[in-house]
């Protein structure tokens, strides 16, 4: 009788545990999917100007390829990337030695997680790399700049003066 009740008790444990290796797969697989898609995201809201290799327009839009590392390496770089793409940016920059001098439209108009998975997808592409101990961008740190209601001309002198 003991051996038997030894049985049932390992079976019931290892049905157990095999149902929750599945949930925890399920629950897995539900957050990948309600995970914003940044790629896409970007294809759909950025690609237009900047092009879908990031190499923006010469004389026109400027590239992300090669920058954006650039720019979230510097002092305050990080909050101004995360303001350009709420807010827009109006006036002269320069990048990489050219300078352009357009108007970026806001896209505040996005959810939070949106906008923080289109700067995670644009900061890993294109040879751009998150700085060293930076981690990658979430809804959060989108959503405490949300009261700050600048103008693109106001994102653009918070732009870090060190980069080129």
């Amino acid at each position: 009788m003991k051996q038997a009740a030894l049985t049932q008790s390992v079976l019931f444990k290892s049905a157990l545990f095999k149902s929750a290796l599945s949930l925890a797969a399920l629950l897995a697989g539900a957050a990948a999917a309600a995970s914003p898609n940044g790629k896409a995201l970007f294809t759909t809201n950025c690609a237009g100007c900047h092009q879908a290799t990031g190499q923006g327009v010469p004389g026109a839009f400027p590239p992300l390829a090669n920058h954006v590392g650039t720019l979230l390496a510097a002092q305050g770089g990080r909050a101004y990337v995360e303001h350009v793409v709420l807010y827009g940016l109006n006036g002269k920059i320069s990048v990489n030695g050219k300078t352009y001098n357009g108007v970026m439209p806001a896209f505040g108009q996005l959810k939070d997680a949106d906008l923080a998975a289109i700067l995670n997808y644009v900061s890993t592409s294109w040879g751009n790399k998150l700085p060293k101990g930076q981690k990658p961008f979430t809804a959060a740190d989108l959503a405490k700049y949300r009261q700050d209601k600048k103008t693109p001309a106001q994102v653009n002198a918070l732009r870090p003066k060190t980069v080129k």
